[in-house]
């Protein structure tokens, strides 16, 4: 077994928590979200990106894009793993003159580098921000994270088109497959498979991973970084929403949830009960 994965289980575990615990101050959210991509976000920032947590804006940082702007609280949830953003803050989210709105805003939170949520743009910024790093000589990489619901505008398939023509090899996008979105499943809604052929058509790197299995999300960072050829790099997730707490993995329906008082407290005892050892050492 790899040895960082007890430590990214034990990071996967504390966002899961954080954002329980951040979806009960307003009983509401986008929970099902944060919890099925919290081991994809674990080992972003425990393991690939480079970054300084006292100093969001180090010029030599990885930038990290959540151009699915409605993750804000999965995004604040590591944040606060990866030590940018102070734990006792989360007790804030979603309030007035918080620094954790309910969309992700750049010009509120540190560490975060758009301001998302108008979902299909955060891969035009990434290709903006990739080309000018590579013009400058800056070898950080750009991350883009982004919904399976934004493969439904035409404005990513240029982008992709556009980092593949200029050979971005410093360019990864992220793409969380849980197959739902406001209007219902979204393979429903404009089906998108084959996936994989689809980017790799457009000249990507392309690799398709269980998001809710570490090893494999680890492997796949990795390897993204790793790959040699000039082009951009993709991941495909393949994720749960809920991931972690089985009753409301089971909703038919959790693109957006409501959970009553009594089962915020149950979400965080489920969690609880499957503790990795060390967690809150």
């Amino acid at each position: 077994m790899n040895p960082l994965l007890p430590r990214l289980a034990r990071a996967a575990w504390r966002i899961r928590r954080y954002a329980v615990r951040m979806g009960e101050v307003q009983g509401q959210g986008y929970i099902g979200q944060a919890l099925g991509y919290a081991d994809v976000l674990a080992v972003a920032y425990r393991h690939a990106l480079k970054l300084k947590p006292d100093d969001p804006k180090w010029e030599g940082r990885d930038r990290f894009l959540l151009s699915h702007g409605h993750y804000a609280i999965a995004h604040y949830a590591a944040l606060i793993e990866a030590g940018v953003l102070p734990e006792s803050e989360l007790e804030t989210y979603g309030s007035d003159a918080s620094r954790l709105p309910m969309s992700g805003m750049a010009s509120y939170t540190p560490g975060m580098e758009i301001s998302g949520g108008s979902l299909g743009q955060g891969l035009v910024i990434a290709v903006g921000m990739a080309l000018a790093l590579k013009h400058k000589k800056n070898p950080a990489f750009v991350y883009n994270s982004m919904s399976d619901g934004e493969l439904d505008e035409g404005a990513t398939w240029e982008a992709a088109m556009s980092a593949a023509h200029h050979r971005l090899g410093h360019l990864v996008c992220l793409v969380d497959i849980n197959n739902q979105q406001a209007d219902g499943a979204s393979g429903k809604v404009l089906g998108f498979e084959p996936l994989a052929d689809k980017w790799a058509a457009f000249g990507w790197h392309v690799q398709r991973v269980d998001g809710n299995d570490l090893a494999a999300v680890l492997a796949a960072f990795d390897a993204a970084r790793a790959a040699k050829e000039a082009k951009p790099r993709v991941i495909l997730f393949d994720t749960l929403m809920g991931k972690g707490v089985p009753f409301l993995e089971q909703r038919e329906k959790n693109h957006f949830i409501r959970v009553d008082p009594p089962e915020w407290a149950q979400a965080l005892a489920v969690l609880d009960a499957t503790q990795p050892e060390g967690a809150l050492a």
